[in-house]
């Protein structure tokens, strides 16, 4: 049987330590929520930022997967933080899809960027990317490479 996996690490400032708290209460609020619309669990955890043990003035966390990660759920809580702190400017992260054995539909990933002091946001899925271009079904510029 293979395995698939999501895998993430970022960091989000909540630029006050004031904040802090309260995100950490956003965190099991949402883990709540899923647990009840879903039946699963949070896919992300959150630590105060490595490098900084004991800080209390910290005011930055580290995202990253415990095993399987989904971006979605990132998305959404920072997304409620950013409303709940008055965040502004743009935010974003990358993850990847990958699997313990090889698989034509196991690899790729993606990136979101959300600004922060509107709560759009946007997405791409790379493998989607890959299959919408290849079919012809292009909405965007071709990417050019740098230089």
């Amino acid at each position: 049987m293979a395995d698939y996996t999501t895998h993430f690490s970022t960091l989000f400032d909540v630029r006050t330590p004031e904040n802090v708290e309260r995100a950490f209460t956003f965190y099991l609020d949402l883990a709540r929520e899923i647990e009840e619309e879903d039946q699963t669990s949070l896919n992300f955890a959150l630590d105060r930022e490595r490098g900084e043990p004991d800080s209390e003035s910290s005011t930055t966390f580290w995202i990253h997967d415990n095993d399987y990660g989904d971006p979605g759920h990132v998305i959404a809580f920072v997304k409620r933080c950013a409303a709940a702190f008055g965040l502004d400017g743009l935010w974003g992260f990358v993850w990847s899809h990958d699997c313990s054995k090889p698989r034509l539909d196991a690899y790729g990933g993606g990136a979101a960027v959300i600004d922060l002091a509107t709560g759009a946001s946007e997405t791409i899925d790379v493998s989607n990317w890959l299959g919408d271009r290849l079919a012809g079904r292009a909405d965007r510029p071709t990417p050019r490479p740098a230089g």
